[in-house]
């Protein structure tokens, strides 16, 4: 199926969003932002915005931000839509993941690329609202004797590996405890790599990178289960990630939330992100 209806729908509902320039401001009406952007952007009438590089699905399609497809892609030019910025005059620049969660001036106004909001972040950057919420997820392969895991404690003999500075390789040593120290890895790319090479038995990611990963990316493999949030687990909230204290942070929530009222964040997520529903339980008692 096309995408471009889609994203025809959400340009025109982003459109009529940045009419109304959310609740506190009105849009310039010539694609250059809003009241409330005004003043606040890296350039005078452009929305710069930062992704990795490379940009994995299902986040951004074929590594191609500006064509507005995958998730994130979808994401981004909707709230810049609703900021009153027409697709002209959005900018994009490439990121390490770690890269841009260091102290000091960005080449952005905010950059997305699954970054989990915690604590510890917030030192160094500031967050939007969150724009999705994911589980952790466990790939590893169909034959595998993890398959069928009820508990955390079916998972520790398995040799993990995950991304260095992620939320999941946080999970891995706080929550499965996993009784080999996991393989760290500088980017998903490597992490993968090891685990399609059997160097290790299961890496660590967010869900709907271990859908894809499972069912494109590496033949045999499959989404070993998931972690819902419970007590002693929190699922990842992504946020937009903004210079430490960016006043374009309020702007940006203020049209997250309607995005996420009108629905918008809802339609972009069932049509570019696999149904949670679809990947077994894990439970981490």
């Amino acid at each position: 199926m096309t995408r471009r209806p889609l994203l025809a729908a959400l340009a025109a509902t982003s459109l009529a969003l940045a009419a109304c320039g959310g609740d506190d401001g009105g849009a310039s009406g010539d694609g250059t932002g809003n009241d409330c952007t005004a003043g606040k952007t890296l350039t005078d009438g452009t929305l710069t915005i930062a992704t990795g590089n490379p940009a994995y699905e299902p986040w951004v399609a074929g590594d191609a931000p500006e064509s507005g497809e995958g998730f994130e892609a979808a994401v981004a030019y909707a709230v810049a839509g609703a900021l009153g910025f027409s697709d002209a005059n959005v900018a994009w620049v490439r990121t390490g993941f770690d890269e841009a969660i260091q102290p000091g001036a960005k080449n952005f106004d905010f950059n997305l690329q699954q970054y989990s909001i915690t604590d510890e972040r917030k030192q160094t950057v500031s967050f939007s609202a969150p724009y999705y919420t994911s589980n952790q997820a466990v790939v590893g392969f169909a034959d595998s004797p993890a398959v069928g895991a009820g508990s955390v404690a079916d998972l520790r003999g398995l040799k993990f590996g995950a991304q260095s500075g992620t939320t999941s390789l946080a999970f891995i040593t706080d929550v499965i405890k996993p009784d080999a120290e996991p393989f760290v890895y500088d980017d998903n790319a490597a992490a993968k790599a090891a685990l399609e090479a059997k160097q290790i038995d299961a890496i660590v990611v967010d869900l709907p990178t271990a859908f894809y990963i499972a069912a494109v990316e590496i033949e045999g493999g499959t989404v070993i289960g998931q972690f819902p949030a419970s007590e002693g687990v929190d699922a990842d909230q992504f946020g937009l990630l903004f210079d430490l204290d960016n006043p374009l942070v309020e702007c940006v929530d203020d049209v997250l939330a309607s995005l996420r009222d009108d629905g918008t964040l809802a339609t972009i997520e069932q049509e570019w992100l696999a149904d949670k529903t679809n990947a077994p339980v894990i439970s981490v008692d």
